[in-house]
């Protein structure tokens, strides 16, 4: 075991616990209320903010998948550059409108927003079903790239002492969670994207001066790996994967309770307008931990013996990892492995709190209990918040990784499938609710159907037209089929005003 790495990791962590619990008496609010315990009271500025959606994006996964990616495919990976460069236009554009109907309304989720909009119960559950399903996967796999690590500092990972520093973690996560609510994570999201910045740095720094420079480092790649591969016997190959990818994903990534949630508790629209212009500095840093991938490559770290084992385990996830270790000393390695597991536990925290969210807003008050009083609805939330992140324990623990990445692949396609009724609802109200649920449904369908028909391997669905293969991201593709759907059954179900539902919300609620 290493462990002058173990020991720095473990004081990063007990550094980050204490301000997790500490959080509860920053910018004291009463946490016996959701608004206060699931949105931090609405109160947090452009700093704060900044750093809550850096973290809640930029997680341990993105760390340890994206260059893994890049490491096992080449340029392909890279689609998630751009991807977090359109996103942030449509977050200045759209986002200050769902902030201002919400704090109007004391919305709290996507879902409460679109019982105000549309008056329609099913459409509500069909929303929180899919926002909750879509975020359970993505827990597990920030506990996945907690995991990875742990196991790169020599602590094995297999039975139940293997996974005692996994549960340990977890019951750290869930305590102050429960206790501190978004808080915590606000304010540990600060010493953890302090921490990325400091590793990826070091690493873009320190790797290509070892290998000779960037010259010499892209010498050592396989030219198949820097390009993408392009059009060719009636295939449009790569070309219109990665802008599908890129443009799917930017669509989609707002629209995850998560990220939503953290939108939700800034103290105004001009925070979120503020963000957009600022969050940009992540996706440069997103490139430099893409460029990381090459790097492992360049100095062939799968074949050096030492990480035999640990890549026989995780595969290419282990790619990042092995560059650490190979890189710098002991000390630092703890440092960044730090870094990387404080990355798993706050996106996990708030990505725990924005489903137990919209499982409380609109699924327990909706069908099980609408008389419940602001108390018993914070309580709930919170108990939720255990059982979300317990549940993503036992699918780390138990189930076979390759589930949890097939789930989260999933995910994407299916959250894509509430832009009708989230996206488009904050502008107009002509789609009817029962048109966007059989919209919602078909969409659901057919993504999962495309994803199924490629084993679950990936979500690039090649779909053939008069002989033209145009591969593309199948969230894309299921979205189209969702919108016709909508678009079609709300020309009919409009002529039906008993279809239509109620707005509570009016014109001048998304201009607040």
């Amino acid at each position: 075991m290493n462990w002058t790495a173990i020991i720095v990791f473990v004081l990063l962590f007990g550094a980050v616990t204490i301000i997790g619990f500490a959080a509860a008496h920053w910018r004291r609010g009463d946490l016996d209320v959701l608004n206060e315990w699931g949105l931090a009271g609405r109160r947090l500025g452009t700093i704060v903010i900044w750093f809550l959606l850096g973290g809640d994006v930029y997680t341990a996964y993105t760390f340890i998948a994206v260059p893994a990616l890049v490491f096992g495919a080449g340029a392909i990976g890279f689609f998630a550059l751009p991807y977090t460069i359109i996103v942030y236009p449509l977050v200045f554009l759209i986002l200050p409108r769902m902030w201002s109907v919400a704090h109007r309304h004391n919305f709290i989720t996507a879902g409460d927003f679109v019982q105000g909009r549309y008056g329609n119960k099913w459409l509500v559950l069909a929303v929180a079903i899919t926002g909750i399903v879509a975020t359970m996967p993505y827990i597990a796999l920030q506990l996945l790239g907690l995991q990875v690590v742990i196991g790169a500092m020599g602590v094995g990972t297999v039975g139940f002492y293997g996974d005692l520093p996994l549960i340990i973690a977890f019951v750290i996560l869930a305590a102050f969670t429960y206790t501190s609510g978004l808080r915590a994570p606000a304010m540990i999201a600060v010493v953890k994207d302090t921490l990325i910045y400091i590793t990826v740095l070091a690493m873009v720094i320190v790797v290509p001066i070892e290998l000779g420079g960037y010259g010499k480092m892209f010498a050592m790649i396989p030219p198949a790996k820097l390009l993408l591969a392009g059009p060719k016997d009636g295939n449009l190959g790569q070309f219109s994967a990665y802008a599908t990818l890129a443009l799917g994903s930017a669509f989609a990534l707002f629209l995850y309770p998560h990220t939503m949630t953290a939108v939700l508790s800034s103290n105004s629209r001009e925070v979120i307008r503020r963000n957009a212009a600022y969050l940009p500095a992540y996706s440069f840093m997103l490139g430099l931990l893409a460029l990381t991938g090459f790097m492992a490559l360049a100095v062939g770290v799968d074949k050096l013996p030492e990480f035999a084992p640990q890549f026989a385990q995780y595969g290419t996830n282990f790619a990042v990892p092995a560059l650490i270790l190979h890189t710098f000393p002991d000390w630092f390695v703890g440092i960044a492995f730090a870094a990387i597991g404080i990355g798993g536990l706050v996106p996990a925290a708030i990505m725990s709190i924005a489903a137990s969210n919209l499982f409380t807003r609109n699924i327990y008050v909706q069908f099980i209990r609408p008389n419940c009083t602001p108390k018993q609805e914070a309580q709930n939330a919170k108990i939720t918040s255990l059982i979300v992140k317990f549940g993503a324990l036992l699918f780390i623990i138990f189930m076979p990784l390759k589930y949890a990445i097939q789930l989260q692949l999933l995910g994407g396609i299916w959250i894509s499938q509430t832009i009708p009724a989230v996206i488009v609802g904050l502008y107009t109200r002509w789609l009817n609710p029962w048109a966007l649920i059989i919209g919602w449904a078909a969409g659901l369908i057919a993504g999962t159907w495309m994803a199924a028909s490629l084993s679950f391997q990936s979500a690039v669905f090649p779909l053939a037209v008069d002989g033209f293969t145009v591969p593309g991201y199948a969230a894309l593709y299921a979205l189209a089929i969702n919108f016709a759907v909508s678009i079609v059954l709300s020309l009919l179900f409009n002529q039906i005003l008993a279809t239509r539902g109620t707005d509570l919300t009016s014109a001048a609620d998304y201009r607040v």
